[in-house]
Formats: structure tokens, C-alpha cells, sequence
């Protein structure tokens, strides 16, 4: 059986974690079945946008297979926290816009998995938290960085030495989360989100995340920087020019990334 499902249409890639049964929990097949996915999206000119969602209606993932974990050598468990580290940056990593469609339970990986997507859309009532110093050990998949970037260092703090679970509601107000929706919309809120992406120009698109993720870690003349550059990028392209012709002539463009 395939632990990841991967679907393609309108320029929206879909990613589904298809382990229902083990509450979409990684192992490392997983691991690797994603990290392959993702480098196929990365290069993938067709896709402009991904959702990442698990399979079911209770859990978008626990986190790591414990059961899995249990049977592991110390060599073995580096082996899969270095795989779980390495994908989840490609996919922090990725050209085009990410959501997070969490549909359950979002504990340990599976919260550092969607902290590592560009948005978060949330079912309401939705149990999540980075759980790990529960378990003696710490999230090693971003965790440590990437909250403290989003809520501050003193709540991270809390969330993760206390292995605190919040509802996706107290996410949303710390600004870990975007949106909080009924069960039966989230989908489709997350399709509306894409789309919205989707109307503007491509290669815009991905200048401007690249310019946003990578200055919001360096100082703002460094950003500046940065920002210029991936401007230039955008200046010789086809799409600002049939952007410029479309307002003249007073219609919607047609943006072709080139």
C-alpha cells in the first residue's frame, strides 16, 4: 500500500499521508515516499501551488510510528530523524506555495510538518501540539525553530518543554494557524486559498516566497537585499508584460510563467 497519495489537477498538487490507521504517522517508508514526492513537485513547472492533508477524518499525523520507533537501533532512529529533518525542509523548502489542510490530530512531526507548509487550515476543534519532551525526547524536525519564528520564543517555550496540546482555535490566535474551518469545507477552503495564488503571476509567486522566507532570517538590510534580487528576476519575464497589456486593454491576464 502506498503511504502517501499524490494527485495532480489545475496546478495544485495534492499530498495525502495514507496511513488512517496508524493516524497517518510516519514511518520511514513514508518518509521516503514523501521525500520523493517532494522532489518531484520542486522541479515541476506545472504545479503552483501543493496541499498537504492526511487521509480520514481524524488525523492529519500523529507524529512518528512509535511502534515502528520501538523496533529501531539508535542507528536506526538517526537514520529516521535525519529523514524526517531532511523532508521536511524540502518541503519548507519548495519553490511553490504549501497549505496545510490539518483535518485531526496534529502531534509531534505532524506539527512540525505543518508548521513547515506556508499556511495552516485547521478543522475546528482540532487537537495539536509539539508532544516530544513527553516522550524524553525533543522535536527534531524543525520544531525548535520554526514555532519559535511564528508564536515567539517565550510561547514556544511553553508549548515545548511543557509538551502542551492546544485546539486549532488557540493556534490560530497565536498565529500558528490561519484559519479555522468546519470538517466538510476544509478542502475546499484550501482550494480557494490555492486559487487565489493561482490568479498571479507565477514566477512572482515564487520570488516573492523565496524573498520572504529567506529575509525574515537575516537583518533587514540583508532582506533588502535579497528582496532586489528576486524583483530583477521578475522584470525581463513575459508575464509582467502581458500583465501591463492586459490592464491597457482591459482584461484578465494570462499568465503563462515565462
Amino acid at each position: 500500500m502506498q503511504t502517501v497519495l499524490y494527485e495532480k489537477k489545475s496546478n495544485i498538487a495534492y499530498i495525502t499521508l495514507n496511513r488512517e490507521e496508524a493516524l497517518n504517522a510516519f514511518n520511514y517508508q513514508m518518509l521516503l515516499e514523501l521525500q520523493k514526492i517532494t522532489s518531484q513537485i520542486h522541479v515541476d513547472r506545472e504545479v503552483r501551488a501543493v496541499i498537504i492533508t492526511g487521509s480520514g477524518k481524524k488525523a492529519f499525523s500523529a507524529g512518528a510510528d512509535l511502534k515502528e520507533r520501538k523496533t529501531l537501533t539508535e542507528s536506526e532512529v538517526r537514520r529516521n530523524v535525519k529523514a524526517i529533518r531532511d523532508c521536511f525542509d524540502a518541503i519548507a523548502n519548495l519553490p511553490q506555495p504549501t497549505i496545510a489542510a490539518v483535518n485531526g490530530y496534529c502531534f509531534g512531526g505532524g506539527f512540525e510538518l505543518m508548521i513547515a507548509c506556508d499556511f495552516v487550515i485547521a478543522v475546528t476543534g482540532a487537537k495539536m501540539g509539539l508532544t516530544e519532551t513527553s516522550w524524553a525526547i525533543i522535536p527534531g524536525a524543525g520544531g525548535t525553530q520554526r514555532l519559535p519564528r511564528l508564536v515567539g520564543e517565550m510561547k514556544a517555550k511553553e508549548l515545548i518543554l511543557t509538551a502542551k496540546k492546544i485546539t486549532a482555535e488557540e493556534a490560530c490566535e497565536l498565529g500558528a494557524v490561519l484559519k479555522v474551518v468546519d470538517q466538510i469545507t476544509l478542502m475546499e477552503e484550501c482550494e480557494i486559498l490555492a486559487k487565489q495564488i493561482l490568479q498571479n503571476g507565477p514566477i512572482a509567486v515564487t520570488q516573492a516566497k523565496y524573498a520572504i522566507s529567506l529575509g525574515m532570517n537575516t537583518d533587514i538590510k540583508t532582506g533588502l537585499d535579497i528582496e532586489a534580487k528576486a524583483y530583477e528576476l521578475t522584470i525581463p519575464t513575459a508575464d509582467r508584460l502581458e500583465a501591463l497589456q492586459a490592464f491597457s486593454e482591459k482584461r484578465v491576464p494570462v499568465f503563462k510563467g515565462e
